[in-house]
């Protein structure tokens, strides 16, 4: 109780307030550029509960399907819920309350307002309360149950917390049971029919409405999105720069024609010829250009049906195009620009024949994917010419794709075995294949779908398997459950395939004809525009983030009717699961704890109303996979600079990794030392002529200045390099970059003692001998060393630094260049021990011996503390742990008294003392394949007094033998947080 007190008083009257950050009233809003959504909020206390009640005005589909996978959750563990909504203003979706009501633990009630004595009665509450051992927690405020609401409206809630006894809650509870239990109230049976056929008859009523409402697109003219925009001002840059050939790489779903008919519109061209592959999407391309460019222009359709020869703006399909009957109609200079869309197909004798034949002034390929795995180089053919490329995470930010409900499952076990664990296709079993093709992997399937869902009336769906045999048989299990599935394979008919496609989204055929779901191995991860697909099954191991991505991408083009895609990935124990988490962020660092805080919390992560729930055992097989990965693989680093090299047509240079959103050229200086060592040992057209001292430079700055941790030493090389070297004097340093932030004389002298070999440890010194860039002159001034100043005089030497330092001042701008307080680290961001020790501007670089968990540093007054949040299971166990956000719980060194030196520092009880600074470092996995990187979490100062404790450890022998137990003293430290750790960080450290 006297937390709860506390709690209460620290967010009403006092934030000053000593209390525990759990019983603390929360402000809740959408941010996902700080991991905060309502959504997260709500899920953990469900997840937490022992039972719920959710009073909403309005509930949508897509607000369920946020929710669905938590909610499937409950009901296995048998967790109680009432949930309770209204019929007000006809908003609350029927197919929502019937997937509400299909959860055996969920009682569901609606309050007709039209029964309640007054036909303008409102009902407007939205509130979620969880119940847990007397507790109640409550979050109240504007959020109903809407995706929108949950993940990026602007909305304010409030979550609080109460005994059973409080004023708040007795109040909440009367209104409550007052609704629940009204004349007014009507259980989902007594309800839903009445109200669904009252609610399609309202929404037939806007629909016709809507349309009415509709300006003729002849009456105004269409501008661009931010992608489109980018795309017309980089294409005539291009075009004006005298090239005639230029790519657009756009996810699927993000304006493509669009973007082309604006660039169209731009250039002022009056004939051009736009290629696709099916006749449906031509009439579709049609009507988008009609829509941009307006009319003075004729627009017609050449294809098996049509045959408009004279329009300006003709689009064909490349079958009748190609035909030698067609192109006779037309003379080779007939068309300004040809477009092709879909130009990943190009390499295809259709394709050729129609390209071989014009001579346009302008050629422009579009595709979604131009990596290839059949060896065909897209990028050659149109002079490795991007105009622009938009990712899947920006697509997402920008709102032009469809939202996504990502759900990770676990693959069904069966007598032990997990169905789909068989990595190598080619290994594939006669025992796996009926593993793989059970009925009660059939069934499992079915299930999961049926309980994730779709958007809109009915499924129309994909399904990717990994080999043709499995995808056949699973059509016919399918099929005989009463599903109507075909399987399409890179065997079927072009006509077959068109003939499946529509049989899937056509609404106007005969029932009989109708297609749920199109099984396939390999032929719809690109090259297929189908946006009414509303469900994507994967029922194969994840091969690459590119291919997830591809398929991913089947179902994220917005379409009528069609609020958002549902994905479900069935999970096995396989190797490549660690690409699961890197292909949803769209980060491609292989960073291992980047991954796992994306799996932790990748809703928070991801922008917009996409949302991700991976189960707790396919987190845990994800999490595995992560900690045996080889992500510094040479093999795996080999092949994304092939692909690279293959995009941009030369030997990438160092910066071409960051604009083309490759690996993180990092992993190739951890690897290799530099990015010109992988050159020299990998690159035969490479022919690097460095020095041994020049590449040891190369080395170091690589190695220690590219992370961009800090500018000064960027910024004093920088000088050098660009000025004439001579002429560089620290003095003169000084005032320069007092211009680009304001730097103490400290941190300067420290840069000074790395860039001269005197802050690093004795065999770093060594190691790095040829690294001394600073001398001091008689004056006690620093200059360039003559050594360095000879190197810059090789111009291939000169050209490596300069690229170099380009790419850690740019780290520097982006990743740290907003310091706390006075010191030279950013919140959130990670360092090694090497870093704190540099940036701390301590002389010397320290051993992780000596710092063990924590060095007080006299000369500096500064004490940082480093905790592995995640022990080894040999580690001492010393009990670090967050009580909330703000408070955390760590242990002395031992043996150590509360008396002792190292609690003076802790609790600055003498004179000397009451000036340290003592800052925060943590690690969630100590993880011998990574950098040992901890999270800064900002200043700390401990609270209260030391609290004595005996710690108990094992005694060993020399042979490492465990020999007896031994016990030493240490003490607790309280610690307060100048700053509470951000709600993503947090959670992700603490799960």
């Amino acid at each position: 109780m006297d937390d709860l007190r506390k709690g209460l008083m620290t967010a009403f009257i006092d934030s000053t307030c000593d209390s525990n950050l759990a019983y603390r009233p929360e402000f809740l809003s959408n941010d996902y550029n700080i991991g905060q959504k309502v959504l997260v909020s709500i899920e953990n206390e469900l997840l937490k509960c022992e039972r719920f009640f959710i009073s909403v005005a309005f509930i949508t589909d897509s607000g369920v399907e946020s929710l669905i996978g938590v909610l499937e959750e409950l009901q296995g563990k048998g967790i109680p819920g009432k949930i309770l909504t209204t019929d007000y203003q006809n908003f609350t979706d029927p197919k929502a309350l019937r997937r509400l009501a299909n959860f055996s633990n969920i009682e569901l009630r609606i309050y007709q307002t039209q029964l309640a004595g007054r036909d303008n009665i409102g009902f407007h509450t939205k509130g979620y309360i969880f119940e847990k051992s007397g507790l109640f927690r409550i979050i109240i405020g504007s959020s109903n149950l809407t995706s929108k609401a949950l993940t990026t409206n602007k909305e304010w809630n409030v979550k609080t917390v109460t005994t059973e006894d409080g004023e708040f809650l007795k109040n909440l509870k009367k209104e409550w049971d007052q609704l629940w239990n009204s004349k007014s109230t009507a259980a989902f049976p007594d309800f839903i029919d009445e109200y669904e056929t009252r609610y399609k008859i309202i929404e037939q009523q806007r629909k016709t409405a809507a349309r009415e409402k509709i300006t003729k697109f002849n009456d105004f003219r269409l501008e661009p999105n931010s992608m489109q925009t980018k795309f017309v001002k980089n294409l005539s840059e291009i075009r004006n720069s005298g090239e005639i050939k230029a790519l657009l790489i756009s996810a699927t779903g993000t304006g493509k024609t669009y973007a082309s008919a604006f660039a169209m519109r731009d250039e002022k061209q009056k004939k051009v010829l736009f290629l696709i592959h099916r006749e449906q999407i031509a009439r579709a391309a049609l009507e988008s250009y009609r829509r941009v460019l307006g009319s003075g222009l004729t627009f017609g359709i050449v294809s098996g049906t049509e045959k408009d020869y004279n329009a300006d703006y003709i689009f064909a399909t490349v079958q009748t195009m190609s035909k030698d009957g067609t192109l006779d109609h037309f003379s080779r200079n007939a068309f300004q620009t040809i477009i092709i869309d879909e130009v990943h197909h190009a390499a295809a004798g259709s394709y050729k024949k129609i390209i071989d034949y014009f001579n346009p002034q302008f050629l422009l390929g579009m595709t979604a994917t131009p990596e290839r795995t059949d060896g065909y180089d897209i990028y050659t053919d149109f002079d490795h010419n991007i105009a622009y490329e938009i990712r899947l995470q920006q697509a997402l930010e920008e709102n032009l794709l469809c939202p996504f409900h990502y759900f990770g499952v676990t693959d069904i076990e069966i007598n032990g075995e997990i169905a789909g664990d068989s990595q190598e296709e080619k290994k594939l079993s006669l025992e796996d294949f009926q593993y793989l093709t059970s009925d009660q992997r059939v069934d499992y399937v079915l299930e999961k779908s049926r309980i994730y869902g779709f958007s809109g009336k009915r499924v129309k769906g994909v399904i990717f398997v990994s080999r043709k045999d499995v995808g056949r048989e699973l059509s016919n299990k399918m099929n005989e459950k009463g599903k109507r599935t075909v399987f399409l394979s890179g065997e079927d008919t072009q006509e077959k395939r068109e003939e499946s496609i529509n049989r899937l989204v056509s609404d106007d055929i005969p029932e009989s004809e109708i297609l749920d779901y199109i099984i396939t191995v390999d032929i719809f991860n690109e090259g297929v525009d189908i946006p009414e697909i509303n469900q994507v099954i994967m029922m194969r191991p994840t091969e690459s983030p590119i291919i997830f991505v591809q398929q991913l991408g089947r179902g994220l083009r917005k379409s009528k009717d069609k609020e958002y895609v549902v994905i479900i990935d069935f999970i096995g124990n396989y190797a490549n699961n660690y690409m699961i988490p890197i292909a949803l962020s769209g980060d491609r660092s292989y960073n291992k704890d980047r991954m796992r805080r994306f799996v932790s919390g990748g809703s928070r992560l991801i922008p917009g109303e996409s949302t991700i729930y991976i189960d707790q055992i396919s987190r845990k097989r994800i999490f595995e996979s992560i900690d045996t990965a080889r992500t510094n693989d040479t093999a795996m680093l080999r092949e994304a600079y092939n692909k690279l090299k293959d995009r941009i047509g030369r030997i990438p240079e160092p910066e071409d990794f960051v604009k083309y959103g490759t690996v993180d050229i990092s992993k190739y200086f951890d690897k290799f030392g530099s990015y010109y060592n992988f050159l020299v040992k990998y690159e035969k057209d490479f022919k690097g002529t460095l020095t041994a001292p020049e590449q040891q430079v190369i080395r170091f700055i690589s190695q220690k200045l590219t992370k961009g941790k800090r500018p000064e030493e960027l910024m004093m090389l920088r000088d050098i390099v660009d000025v004439d070297g001579h002429k560089f004097r620290i003095s003169t340093y000084e005032k320069k970059i007092r211009n680009f932030r304001n730097e103490s004389k400290d941190a300067i002298m420290s840069a000074v003692r790395n860039l001269t070999n005197n802050f690093a440890k004795d065999t770093e010194k060594k190691k790095f001998s040829d690294c001394v860039f600073l001398t001091a002159d008689k004056n006690g001034d620093f200059k360039a060393s003559d050594k360095f100043i000879e190197m810059l005089q090789d111009s291939e030497f000169k050209r490596e630094v300069e690229q170099l330092l380009d790419i850690g001042i740019e780290n520097y701008k982006e990743n740290y260049s907003q310091p706390y307080k006075d010191t030279n680290f950013n919140l959130y961001q990670k360092y090694t021990y090497e870093d704190v020790c540099l940036l701390l501007n301590w002389d010397k670089n320290m051993n992780a011996q000596n710092l063990g968990g924590y060095f007080y540093d006299k000369s500096t007054k500064q004490l940082p503390v480093f905790i592995n949040y995640e022990k080894a299971d040999d580690a001492i166990a010393y009990e670090d742990r967050f009580v909330s956000p703000e408070n955390l719980i760590a242990l002395s060194k031992h043996p150590r008294k509360v008396t002792s030196a190292d609690a003076d520092h802790f609790y600055k009880r003498t004179p000397e003392d009451k000036d340290n600074r003592i800052y925060l470092f943590i690690r969630k996995n100590k993880d011998d394949n990574e950098a040992k990187e901890f999270y800064f979490l900002g200043e700390i100062n401990a609270v209260g007094e030391p609290n004595p404790v005996k710690m108990t450890f094992d005694v060993t022998d020399k042979a490492g033998n465990v020999t007896g137990k031994k016990q030493d003293d240490a003490f607790e430290i309280n610690y307060r947080l100048d700053v509470p750790v951000r709600e993503d960080i947090y959670d992700y450290i603490v799960s």
